[in-house]
């Protein structure tokens, strides 16, 4: 059984984010796990909407609680594409919510997905205060509801004046989290299959091309339990000039459009309807309008500013433009103003494979040619880093292109009246260089702002496209497939632009002073934990001096031999922090070997005075007048001068010997070094490089409220790289999916879709739109059950092969035995047998009447493919056509200029929605052919 439930962008909706949660049998995968943009325009703002604000802050908040509930139980993440919508939440959900099953996509959607999330983290944190508040921090009320939810679900407030009184928390992960997520991602190549393990055994997953983006994936998912289903969201027919279209419909060489072979018939496709009531222009049109609108604003000295994208798209607009830079010889700069424009570069020239459209061999010599400049060289541009020529260097190397970090590293470059093409991010205008740039650049005259996408709903991206949309005439809107005109934009928009500034003055006096007292603070804690390990070091000091009694017995007989009072002096700067029974002791001590000297006259216990001989290493002189070592002399022993040792007994406890735990965590530390992975060592690498970096100076947020007065032009073509309504429509016929689930589009893409499938007779009728968090079922639950076949009855079953399987009919009577847990289908002996066939038949029997005799069940295995019987009849010498509709005709009909004459030798072959075969036609030689070939392509399985 297979359960579907849309987290975000659901049908009927215009809810950005695609995240879907697909359920098959006890496995659930996550399809997709994007982001919304986390800072769309205020409700202060009079182009938004109040109820269009709340009902999208709303979405946020049931998506992200429904992700954050489900993201534990998740067994298999599949990403699709590489850009916000689809990837953008990962990072955050796998490093705060448990998101930590394994998660398949390809090497680009890695790469650009994570180069897109590092933008946006950036963009974001560099501009407003983000709560990075931990989910185990979160206030005990929220926790204790037993749904999950937070206090807007006991709130009686209504939930859209809730919504626009509370500030929405923003789901922002650090940059460290995004480059873990991303790492541990696997990534495969395009028809890889990859057979899962662990609870997802026996699921077979595949990514094909999708196109749209680089690396962009339609998935292929297989299970022996539910079938073939099919993942297919966001797709681009057409090629462009830095990708190839999509497999689902490619082109032949005779001109005719079909789709790839292992991807037709699913028993389930999930796709998207977005524009399936657009009508799309010309590629060659849109290319004209673009480049006409920016070569004439460059050419009357104005400035023209593209909104764009930081990883996925913007690629075609550089590789358009370069283009058209090099063909027209313009000398004006593109500017791509992005923090991670040069690292997307450096990742997409590592990964030429994944390439196609017009990007060619050739395209790179001739780069490469043009880049060495002869044989005085050219000078090097700031964008030519010495290790980027070690990836195969000159491809795409735009020689136009130039990058900034910050809209003030662009001022300082080009003053604002030099001519220039800005490419800044993100697209939405909701944050980051674009919005700056945007508040002063709409107040020139004759500047262009060109918009290549339409944008969330609810950012300023958005609202742009709206009010030129809003002023085209009806055959000129985006969706009518004509190319609108440029507007000239006038009144007032209302703008906040969230800034970090530096602190000065008495702010800069006051967190000083601040961050002073919490170093004091600290300061003072470490200084006492330290105080406090030393106490309790002596206290353990004291223990095992009392406990070896032998040991100190003898080092207190060398120290009043010695008269030993250079160790007390040189611990008499610990006696604060020693007992007081330890104090006591050290100055008896000192006490008893006081006037002793080395080499002096002491006093031994008795008072009477005695020498005191001085010991060294190092012996010199005669010290011994005795001839023998072991002989004595006048009945006296002989005294040998030798150096103080005391020999130390091992500590020992009640269960022996005290281990060193010391250096058995130092081992245990080195074994760990030794085992990391290069990744773990890579993002250890990257730490500490950040930790190297110097550190910010002290700053602030502020708001800043701009009334923007608008006198730019305003221009829109479509560059978003997606199918069109024909296009979307067609894709879905040569599939012909038994099921079909539609998912992020609007009310009127999912009725447009519905009518074109119910127009066709051999479509499917099961189709179905869910929205936001409803959950839908497709089949039944089916149980699976291990049984064992005898030698005796595996021998008798009569087999028939089906393409590369073996199928045969059986009949057993399951028996179970207590020395193994499977099961065993034992034969049924055939006394049983025909004494219930002798029953039936004497039961049955009328006199005079024959006795019954019981026909053989068959079954018939397999789909019967149209195109596979043709070719199956053209090599024996009959004749097929394809008609249209699912249906072939066969025999002298199917030749052109035949007369009426000829049809009975003529048989149809008709395919019903149901999978059911119908053969029409004169009972000839040709009839009973085509019925030889139509089982030839089954398998037969007869009782």
């Amino acid at each position: 059984m297979i359960t579907f439930t849309p987290l975000s962008g659901a049908a009927r909706s215009d809810c950005t984010p695609l995240a879907y949660l697909l359920k098959v049998d006890d496995v659930q995968i996550l399809l997709d796990c994007g982001s919304p943009d986390w800072c769309p325009e205020k409700a202060s703002s009079s182009a938004v909407k109040e109820e269009d604000l709340a009902e999208s802050a709303l979405h946020w908040e049931q998506y992200c609680q429904a992700l954050k509930t489900h993201a534990p139980d998740i067994d298999l993440v599949l990403l699709s594409h590489g850009d916000l919508a689809h990837s953008g939440l990962y990072p955050y959900a796998y490093a705060r919510w448990g998101l930590k099953a394994p998660a398949y996509t390809t090497l680009p959607v890695q790469a650009m997905g994570r180069i897109a999330a590092t933008e946006d983290v950036e963009g974001v944190r560099d501009e407003e205060e983000v709560d990075d508040e931990k989910p185990s921090e979160e206030p005990e009320t929220e926790e204790a509801q037993p749904d999950g939810g937070d206090e807007m679900k006991t709130d009686p407030t209504p939930v859209e004046e809730r919504t626009l009184n509370k500030k929405v928390r923003k789901h922002i992960a650090t940059l460290q989290e995004v480059h873990d997520a991303f790492d541990s991602l696997n990534v495969l190549r395009y028809s890889q299959p990859c057979h899962l393990q662990g609870k997802c055994q026996g699921i077979t997953i595949i990514p094909f091309n999708a196109g749209h983006t680089l690396g962009g994936t339609i998935w292929k998912i297989r299970s022996p339990t539910a079938g073939t289903m099919l993942y297919a969201v966001d797709m681009n027919h057409m090629r462009e000039r830095h990708l190839d279209g999509t497999v689902l419909m490619r082109s032949s060489a005779g001109g005719s459009a079909g789709v790839f072979e292992s991807l037709l018939r699913p028993d389930l496709l999930i796709t998207d309807a977005e524009r399936a009531n657009v009508t799309a222009a010309r590629r060659k049109d849109r290319d004209a309008a673009l480049l006409d609108c920016i070569s004439s604003a460059l050419s009357s000295r104005n400035s023209v500013l593209m909104p764009c994208d930081a990883s996925t798209r913007v690629l075609e607009l550089l590789v358009l433009l370069d283009q058209h830079w090099n063909y027209s010889r313009l000398k004006y700069p593109i500017c791509l103003l992005s923090r991670t424009g040069r690292e997307m570069l450096t990742f997409v020239r590592s990964m030429m494979e994944w390439l196609g459209g017009t990007i060619s061999k050739e395209d790179v010599g001739v780069d490469a040619t043009d880049n060495k400049g002869g044989k005085g060289g050219k000078r090097k541009r700031p964008d030519d880093d010495g290790d980027e020529d070690a990836l195969g260097a000159f491809a795409l190397r735009f020689k136009h292109l130039e990058f900034f970090n910050t809209p003030a590293a662009l001022l300082q470059t080009y003053s604002t009246k030099d001519p220039k093409l800005i490419l800044a991010v993100p697209a939405t205008l909701s944050h980051g260089p674009s919005r700056a740039l945007f508040a002063e650049f709409a107040e020139t005259p004759d500047n262009v702002v060109l918009l290549t996408g339409k944008s969330e709903p609810g950012t300023l991206g958005r609202i742009l496209f709206d009010k030129w949309n809003d002023s085209q005439r009806d055959d000129t809107k985006w969706d009518r497939g004509k190319i609108g005109n440029n507007v000239m934009m006038d009144g007032v928009l209302h703008v906040e632009i969230n800034t970090k500034v530096p602190l000065q003055g008495t702010e800069l006096e006051e967190f000083l002073q601040k961050e002073k007292a919490v170093k004091e603070q600290e300061t003072a804690r470490k200084a006492a934990q330290v105080r406090k390990q030393r106490i309790l070091e002596a206290d353990e000091d004291d223990s095992e001096s009392d406990s070896d009694s032998d040991s100190d017995d003898d080092e207190n007989e060398v120290e009043r031999a010695l008269g030993d009072n250079t160790m007390d002096t040189s611990e008499d700067h610990e006696t604060n922090d020693f007992p007081a029974e330890k104090t006591k002791r050290k100055r008896n001590k000192r006490e008893d070997s006081e006037g002793a000297d080395w080499g002096g006259i002491g006093l031994d216990d008795e008072g009477l005075t005695k020498q005191m001989l001085s010991y060294d290493i190092y012996l010199k002189g005669n010290v011994s007048k005795a001839t023998s070592f072991f002989k004595t002399q006048g009945g006296q022993t002989q005294r040998f001068r030798m150096f103080p040792y005391v020999e130390k007994k091992r500590r020992m406890d009640e269960y022996g010997e005290i281990l060193d735990v010391g250096m058995w965590l130092r081992k245990g530390k080195a074994l760990e070094e030794d085992a990391e992975s290069e990744e773990v060592k890579e993002a250890k690498r990257r730490k500490a490089e950040e930790d190297a970096k110097p550190q910010e100076p002290p700053s602030k947020f502020i708001t800043t409220e701009v009334d923007v007065q608008l006198a730019c032009r305003l221009l829109f073509v479509d560059l978003e790289g997606l199918h069109d309504g024909r296009a979307v429509k067609t894709i879905v016929r040569e599939v012909n999916p038994r099921k079909m689930i539609v998912v992020h589009a609007p009310s009127s893409g999912v009725d447009s879709l519905v009518e074109s499938c119910a127009a066709v007779r051999t479509m499917t009728r099961e189709i179905f739109s869910p929205a936001q968090g409803e959950t839908i079922q497709i089949g039944q639950q089916t149980n699976s059950f291990s049984i064992s076949i005898p030698d005796e009855l595996l021998a008798s079953i009569k087999m028939s092969r089906f393409e590369d399987n073996e199928i045969g009919y059986v009949t057993g009577r399951i028996a179970s035995l207590a020395s193994s847990t499977i099961p065993i289908l034992e034969p049924i002996s055939s006394s049983v047998a025909s004494s219930r066939s002798s029953n039936a038949m004497t039961t049955g029997r009328i006199l005079g009447s024959r006795p019954r005799a019981t026909l053989p069940q068959s079954t018939m295995i397999g789909e019967l493919k149209l195109t596979a019987l043709k070719q199956r009849l053209a090599s024996i010498g009959v004749q097929a056509e394809l008609i249209g509709e699912g249906v072939l005709i066969c025999g002298a009909a199917a030749k052109r200029g035949s007369s009426s004459d000829t049809l009975e030798d003529s048989v149809a072959v008709r395919k019903t929605a149901r999978g059911r075969v119908e053969l029409e036609g004169a009972i000839s030689d040709v009839y009973y052919i085509v019925r030889k070939e139509i089982y030839g392509l089954h398998a037969l399985v007869a009782a």
